[in-house]
């Protein structure tokens, strides 16, 4: 009998629940509001339900295998614990797998949503025909999943990975980690929005003053799109994005001498603005990518990685 998965994508706005064939097809998807502020429970019992309506998707030619969820945050993932969260306050030691499997009586697996992004991007995405592979999700801070031999590198802590906070700037912006020059401070969606703001407050000439009324009002969805426009403060600040992403980029082929690295999340719809920068940077800090072989490329699932390799987690 073929089978498939529940994959469930949780973040801390949104969560969305999929059911996918073990061929990758995607037979049923729903999203929902994360509805953090109601607590673990109010969410739990909103996966449960969300999985309950795709489940009934699945014909009898297949065997359901089991729950795969992303999580954002640190997991203990033999217990299927979530330590922590910043995307999801009040979520500490909180025990994911067992309340819902204790629910929904199906066997669930946990992991980082970044390490779930990768491996569904090494699936059916970009990774294709490539045995390991790195991949880094550009959002609120940035992630990254390493994929060794077809499986996802944990580390002995079970927190390899933290890409976002590789130093690239040594006198950058203090991170949330505690860190300073940490990378997603310099490139993350939220830096880029950050930087934005900057340049409107700073008074320089820019079209994000025709649409914003206040610092505030600009996200990094503007940058791109003015950047796209031919705004020259947009621009520079996307190119500073990619010099500092090139620059992480580098001393991870560096250490790691994978044949493939690929970007991912929100910030890789303006990939054509932050490659040239990326690769620069690359080809000038790593004799290695000078050698030619190392592939640097956007994601091709977009937002839905992380459900392929939810799926993935249990149909591998």
């Amino acid at each position: 009998m073929m089978q498939a998965a529940i994959a469930v994508d949780l973040g801390g706005t949104n969560l969305r629940i999929a059911t996918i064939t073990d061929s990758g097809e995607m037979l049923k998807r729903i999203s929902l509001p994360t509805r953090c502020a109601e607590g673990p429970s109010r969410v739990i019992r909103d996966i449960c339900d969300g999985i309950k309506e795709v489940k009934d998707h699945a014909s009898s030619e297949w065997e359901l295998a089991g729950i795969g969820i992303g999580v954002p945050g640190i997991l203990y993932l033999e217990k299927g614990v979530l330590r922590e969260s910043p995307n999801l306050p009040g979520w500490i030691n909180y025990p994911v797998r067992d309340e819902i499997e204790s629910i929904l009586k199906m066997p669930v697996l946990l992991d980082n949503d970044a390490n779930v992004a990768a491996l569904g991007e090494s699936w059916l995405g970009a990774g294709r025909g490539y045995d390991s592979m790195c991949m880094l999700t550009l959002g609120t801070g940035i992630g990254g999943g390493l994929i060794l031999n077809g499986k996802i590198w944990h580390g002995f802590l079970g927190m390899a990975g933290e890409l976002g906070h590789i130093v690239v700037a040594e006198n950058g912006s203090r991170c949330a980690c505690g860190g300073q020059g940490c990378l997603e401070t310099e490139a993350s969606a939220s830096a880029i929005a950050r930087k934005g703001r900057d340049a409107f407050a700073q008074g320089h000439s820019t079209k994000l003053k025709q649409l914003a009324a206040t610092p505030e009002e600009i996200s990094s969805d503007l940058v791109y799109r003015y950047a796209k426009q031919g705004d020259a403060v947009c621009q520079e600040i996307l190119q500073s994005a990619g010099r500092y992403l090139g620059i992480g980029i580098a001393s991870l082929i560096n250490t790691l001498n994978l044949p493939l690295y690929v970007i991912g999340g929100g910030a890789a719809a303006a990939w054509d603005l932050l490659s040239p920068s990326i690769f620069d940077e690359a080809q000038k800090r790593s004799y290695i990518y000078r050698e030619g072989s190392t592939k640097i490329v956007p994601s091709e699932l977009g937002g839905d990685a992380g459900l392929y390799g939810a799926a993935k987690l249990v149909l591998q």
